[in-house]
């Protein structure tokens, strides 16, 4: 075993006179070997991990040890700190977007990286080191992602800049903030096999910070486990997996949805049914539904486009969603998952087709008519922190639909009864979206989406930056809330095990259309498409020997020697 890098030890941090909100955390960063830091939000992780390099407000007190090559980090001055920050260790940060600065070139942003340690390159040095940090973290042409701007890069593409940028003082260590997080599963599988190659290859110490357990299942060769800011479990991932010691790491564990599936024998906890077999490539009865349930939503030959000459972001859409049927909507960014979405809720123009909400045509409603029909369409956006107003109460945001739509209900009654379904206090009414967490915001806005009971309810990434306990918690609400309420659900997820507990059904999105459906258990368990396939075998399960072989196995598919 080779010596750590990185020994922290008896860790605390303090905010001001308050008590600590991290408490004797201890652990080591070792050369070729991943440190998962685990946990709920508000846990301690990245507070623990941006204490040793000095990046916490000023307010911030930090005791105890952290020794890097055998110099203490804890309390040294700021130009020992920026001697370790980059050229020692890296951080990839956990959103690129908001790290990168949207007015300058990725380009520029990580040459500025190189020439913050000391360099002898010239300007047409700085460049070819930039392009080759670009191809060490993926990036087949360098050229055309140094000349973009941050916008203009999809996600993968803008966290691998992100890592590229890490790399660019040659750390020994790597820390990793959340850096999959709300990507697709093809790109997620992507940025962990950098991840492992770097370590690998560089010899990279890594403290990845997740609340993904199959992330954490697919690299990590030790885990932390903290809780409120204590460690609460600290073992190798193969036997913190097998064999939990801690109440709260087994319940971590079981809130994980899951990917594959339940032995044939097996019956779905959730509703208590057994698994059926694969129905015909048309069927469209979803399990849970009654077979003479309503249509809700109807696409016949959809076509949309956002421009009169450019090719169509979806074409030929063929879909059918009852009430009480939840259909999940897969496949990449891009793939147009949300664009139908948008189409069904009439925020674009569709080209062509006939597109059919709550019994009525969509295109051919104007004025009143089409204000009345979007009534019965609900909206629940991805990012609750983005879509809710940070100026106005959650009560407001959660009156708003009454107030547009029905300007004589009992808006104040009617918030209680809805804050009431999504299990929140009403007492809560008052409060501001920056005083709730993320799974209480989630909440607020399906309450919202809800307000006027619609017919159909659209959930865009419901859960896609949620801890695994709260994303549990939110999709058993959608699940009983359905029931309650009988709408039908366009489930739009790039995560496919949320897919197999929620959805009734599966329409999986290639480049705009369809290239498969079927029932989730069909699609899931016995895909008849590459691209399908392609999907399920990148998509991460929490159990590092299963993994493992599914790691191999599509590597070799991808004719990787893994």
């Amino acid at each position: 075993m080779t010596d750590p890098i990185l020994e922290v030890t008896g860790l605390r941090v303090a905010f001001g006179d308050a008590e600590p909100v991290v408490r004797d955390v201890s652990f080591d960063l070792t050369p070729g070997r991943v440190l998962a830091l685990v946990g709920e939000s508000g846990s301690g992780k990245s507070v623990s991990a941006m204490s040793v390099l000095g990046l916490l407000p000023p307010q911030a007190r930090v005791t105890g040890s952290a020794r890097f090559r055998g110099e203490e980090l804890v309390g040294a001055p700021v130009e020992a700190l920026r001697e370790v920050r980059g050229a020692g260790i890296g951080v990839v940060f956990q959103e690129p977007m908001n790290s990168f600065t949207p007015v300058l070139s990725i380009g520029t942003q990580i040459a500025e990286a190189v020439r913050a340690h000391p360099t002898s390159l010239d300007r047409r040095g700085v460049t070819a080191r930039v392009d080759e940090l670009l191809r060490s973290a993926g990036i087949d042409a360098p050229g055309a992602i140094r000349s973009a701007y941050p916008h203009e890069l999809s996600g993968g593409q803008l966290q691998r800049a992100m890592i590229a940028m890490a790399l660019a003082g040659d750390p020994v260590a790597l820390i990793a903030d959340e850096p999959t997080t709300a990507l697709d599963v093809t790109v997620q599988a992507g940025i962990l096999d950098l991840l492992r190659e770097l370590c690998r290859d560089r010899g990279l110490a890594v403290l990845l910070i997740t609340h993904d357990m199959g992330v954490v299942a697919d690299v990590a060769d030790e885990v932390l486990v903290m809780r409120r800011g204590d460690p609460v479990e600290h073992g190798p991932v193969a036997d913190l997996f097998a064999h939990p010691q801690a109440e709260y790491t087994r319940a971590l564990l079981a809130a994980v949805p899951a990917l594959e599936a339940r032995p044939a024998s097996a019956t779905d906890t959730a509703d208590h049914t057994p698994r059926v077999e694969r129905p015909a490539a048309d069927a469209t009865v979803g399990d849970r539904r009654p077979a003479t349930a309503p249509v809700v939503a109807r696409m016949r030959d959809v076509s949309v486009r956002y421009s009169r000459r450019g090719a169509p972001t979806v074409s030929g859409i063929d879909l059918e969603l009852h009430a009480g049927e939840t259909l999940g909507l897969v496949g990449e960014s891009g793939s147009g998952k949300t664009t139908i979405g948008r189409a069904l809720a009439g925020l674009v123009p569709v080209a062509e087709g006939i597109v059919d909400v709550d019994g009525q045509d969509l295109r051919a409603a104007r004025g009143r008519r089409l204000r009345a029909l979007r009534k019965r369409v609900g909206i629940v956006f991805q990012d609750p922190a983005s879509s809710l107003n940070p100026r106005q109460s959650i009560g407001w945001s959660i009156a708003e639909p009454l107030l547009v739509h029905e300007p004589d209900a009992d808006r104040r009654g009617r918030v209680r009864e809805l804050l009431e379904a999504v299990q929140l206090d009403p007492s809560w009414a008052e409060r501001f979206p920056h005083q709730l967490s993320g799974g209480q915001r989630q909440r607020v806005a399906v309450a919202r989406a809800l307000a006027l009971r619609p017919a159909l309810l659209i959930a865009d990434e419901p859960t896609s930056a949620l801890d695994v306990t709260v994303q549990a918690a939110v999709l058993d609400l959608l699940r009983d809330l359905q029931q309650d309420f009988g709408f039908g659900c366009l489930l739009v997820s790039h995560d496919l095990a949320v897919v197999r507990q929620l959805a009734d059904r599966v329409a999986v999105l290639h480049h705009g259309r369809i290239v498969e459906r079927g029932t989730t258990e069909a699609v899931l368990d016995d895909p008849q498409e590459d691209y399908t396939r392609m999907l399920i075998a990148a998509a991460p399960v929490a159990d590092p020997a299963r993994q493992a072989e599914r790691r191999r196995a599509r590597r070799a598919s991808e004719g990787v020697v893994a």
